[in-house]
């Protein structure tokens, strides 16, 4: 058995009450006896129980994690940010994955419940209004990730920019039938990214045409998925005019653009010889499949995250600050613009902002 207060309390000859004091470093102590308690500690190697520091210190040292779709190789790649972070901090994280609006509402109020979490991280959903004054009357610190509000400390990627860029590479590259696969416009990333798309044909003032953007249908992780972005591949290789009036086509995720990929295969379509491809995200598997693409610092944004809500945690009247990261255009094989090595076009941007 370990050292506990009793044997400091005996060794120092101070009651147990003074020993709790002195190493929670109450005010109520003489500066001799915190001294000669802490040495005693000390020669004794005393480690105190980390449970009974949690209710000493009136902290949990455990964050709520709340986030659609964990699996998603998007938040897989941002988790293992935030664990990184986590471990280095001496944080446990609690995962809550949920499909919906009422889960995520569910999840939020078992956050609330005195002492059970120290903040919350909550991922690319809209926060529900009715729960913003709640946070605010408990003080409970909260980080919002890939989303907005401005009563929080957020991080996000510029989606709508990124997008621009990925098509304006394309329109760059001589292409003018652009087409684009999307996923759910329920989703805020799908609808800033097809904002940036019409963006930059405006832009070369190529005609925008919504029967060349396909939305996928299929309802897993709002699309963001292989199987969305194979059929959609599909429909719009056998829709009326195929590759006579496309050339090249901008892609939501990599996810999606590797079941593109796929479907490209089976249909005797090559890439980029027939049809060029530029993608969003650069998760691990866009380098094998050689995807041109748009990095975001998916790493980056979650150790970022943990980062705020710990500074939260220290100081909970600081201005809610917004950071912003412009992605960055990694040229592969599938835009036909380079045979040779990876090469990046433009540099990623952080932009801090406070509210």
């Amino acid at each position: 058995m370990g050292v506990t207060i009793y044997d400091l309390a005996r060794e120092a000859g101070v009651g147990i009450g003074t020993v709790s004091r002195c190493l929670n470093n109450h005010p109520n102590v003489s500066a001799q006896t915190r001294t000669k308690v802490l040495s005693v500690a000390k020669l004794l190697n005393y480690q105190p129980h980390a449970h009974a520091q949690r209710l000493a210190s009136k902290k949990s040292n455990t964050i709520s994690t709340i986030i659609p779709f964990f699996t998603n190789y998007f938040f897989v790649e941002i988790l293992q940010g935030v664990q990184d972070r986590a471990l280095e901090l001496g944080y446990d994280l609690i995962l809550y994955g949920v499909n919906n609006p009422a889960q995520a509402e569910y999840y939020l109020r078992r956050s609330l419940q005195g002492g059970h979490v120290d903040g919350v991280m909550y991922f690319s959903m809209k926060f529900p209004e009715n729960y913003i004054t709640k946070f605010e009357e408990i003080g409970l610190p909260v980080v919002l990730v890939d989303t907005f509000h401005e009563k929080f400390d957020s991080i996000r990627v510029k989606n709508k920019e990124g997008a621009m860029l990925a098509t304006r590479h394309l329109l760059q590259l001589g292409h003018r039938g652009i087409a684009m696969i999307n996923a759910s416009l329920d989703t805020l990333p799908a609808k800033d990214r097809l904002e940036g798309f019409r963006a930059a044909l405006e832009e070369f003032d190529v005609p925008f045409s919504a029967e060349r953007v396909f939305t996928a249908t299929n309802g897993k992780q709002d699309g963001f998925n292989r199987e969305a972005g194979y059929h959609s591949m599909k429909n719009l290789l056998q829709a009326s005019g195929g590759l006579q009036s496309i050339s090249a086509i901008f892609i939501a995720s990599d996810v999606q653009a590797i079941g593109a990929l796929d479907a490209a295969r089976e249909m005797g379509v090559r890439v980029p010889d027939d049809i060029a491809i530029v993608s969003f995200d650069d998760i691990e598997l866009a380098e094998h499949s050689q995807l041109t693409t748009m990095r975001q610092p998916m790493h980056e944004m979650g150790t970022l995250a943990l980062d705020k809500l710990f500074a939260r945690t220290k100081d909970p009247k600081a201005q809610p600050t917004l950071t912003e990261f412009m992605p960055e255009l990694i040229i592969r094989q599938t835009c036909g613009a380079n045979d040779a090595s990876t090469h990046s076009f433009s540099s990623s941007t952080r932009i801090e902002l406070e509210e």
